[in-house]
């Protein structure tokens, strides 16, 4: 099956294993092998969401093949390697109020004025013409924005659209409305697979419920759902049940990322991963997609320097309540704001920051480059 074609590369796709091979061919074909190889590492050896004779899904954070979206991510891939970056991930937080308090909530403020709609939409389209192929809405909660429906329609064919919530307000209404506007995937979040301890994490009673209410409505409306777990030294111990949790749930994913101490967690730079709790994710991540259930995604693993490296700086660009334009949405360093600034012009300037040079992990896990920006990091 051919999945990309370009007038120098072209891409084949053929079934192996539980997933599918890459295969380049062409004049860029050399150039292209060692992504292709990378890609192909996890391609293989672990389980897509499906696999059917004519599309493939790999994960939620993947565009489904063959698909215009697909081919731009392998392109991303090469511009990498040829030292010409592209924000293959573009994220904007859409709404500013959120039902929560969550103790480790790494945006708190939920005053101010939200982003108006052709300030989203533009730089949404910046962010596609500039490469992303992967375009998320974030909050606060952005299931509270009511032309979120309409921002998600104004992501065409060159991107997928998806969105994080709590779950709060994603009513089977709204969840048809978006998957009726191009969203391609939903990511819900929880802090704990037991109730009790997720909505102490929240600061409400009654959020685990929401997130539940909110997988069955965008499971009913035939969205792709991510369960998505910030992992902590609180719950690294819970993986097993956040899996079974998952997998009575039906959910088409869960995803790993680790807590980041910027924000509310500013003071607890003791209480994150350690390098064996990330290994510990890479093992989990490993055997659960060699084993029945839903696909596992470790997030700590596949961004580490081995695999594709962290994208903060070098291939996301997170926008903020207020417009400002951050390498991620744990790094609250702004190159800029999307109201003054082109993104264009932000990307130029974030992709040559000092710190940003090279492959490496969570630059905000390295205590040489908080040392550095002390005085950013809510501390």
């Amino acid at each position: 099956m051919q999945i990309a074609k370009k007038p120098l590369l072209r891409v084949e796709a053929f079934p192996e294993g539980r997933g599918i091979r890459l295969a380049a061919r062409g004049a860029l074909a050399p150039l292209a092998r060692p992504v292709m190889d990378r890609i192909n590492k996890i391609f293989i050896d672990e389980k897509p969401i499906s696999s059917g004779p004519d599309k493939f899904i790999f994960s939620t954070w993947v565009p489904p093949a063959p698909s215009r979206a697909f081919d731009r991510m392998l392109s991303a891939q090469v511009a990498a390697l040829t030292r010409r970056p592209v924000p293959d991930q573009f994220s904007i937080a859409v709404m500013r109020a959120c039902p929560n308090d969550c103790i480790h909530c790494s945006a708190p403020s939920r005053q101010g004025e939200i982003l108006e709609s052709n300030v989203v939409k533009d730089a949404i389209f910046q962010a596609m013409d500039m490469g992303s192929y992967l375009i998320t809405f974030d909050g606060g909660e952005p299931m509270l924005r009511k032309d979120l429906p309409d921002l998600v329609a104004s992501v065409d064919e060159r991107a997928i659209a998806t969105s994080f919530t709590s779950g709060y307000h994603l009513t089977a209404p709204l969840a048809r409305q978006l998957k009726n506007a191009g969203l391609y995937a939903v990511r819900i979040s929880i802090d704990s697979p037991f109730e009790k301890e997720h909505d102490r994490v929240r600061g409400r009673a009654g959020a685990f419920s929401d997130a539940l209410d909110g997988v069955k409505n965008a499971l009913d409306a035939g969205l792709l759902v991510d369960l998505f777990m910030v992992t902590s030294p609180h719950n690294i111990d819970h993986l097993e049940d956040a899996f079974s949790l998952a997998a009575n749930l039906g959910v088409h994913e869960l995803s790993f990322y680790e807590i980041v101490a910027v924000g509310r967690w500013a003071s607890h730079e003791d209480e994150v991963l350690t390098d064996d709790d990330v290994l510990r994710l890479e093992r989990f991540h490993k055997e659960k997609n060699r084993a029945p259930g839903p696909r596992v995604t470790a997030l700590p693993y596949l961004l580490s320097p081995e695999m594709f490296g962290c994208f903060a700086g070098r291939r996301w660009i997170h926008v903020d309540g207020a417009g400002e334009a951050l390498p991620c949405a744990y790094m609250p360093r702004s190159f800029g704001n999307i109201k003054e600034k082109s993104l264009k012009e932000i990307w130029k300037e974030m992709t040559h920051y000092q710190w940003f040079q090279g492959r490496c992990s969570c630059q905000m896990r390295d205590r040489e480059f908080r040392e550095a920006h002390r005085s950013i990091l809510g501390k």
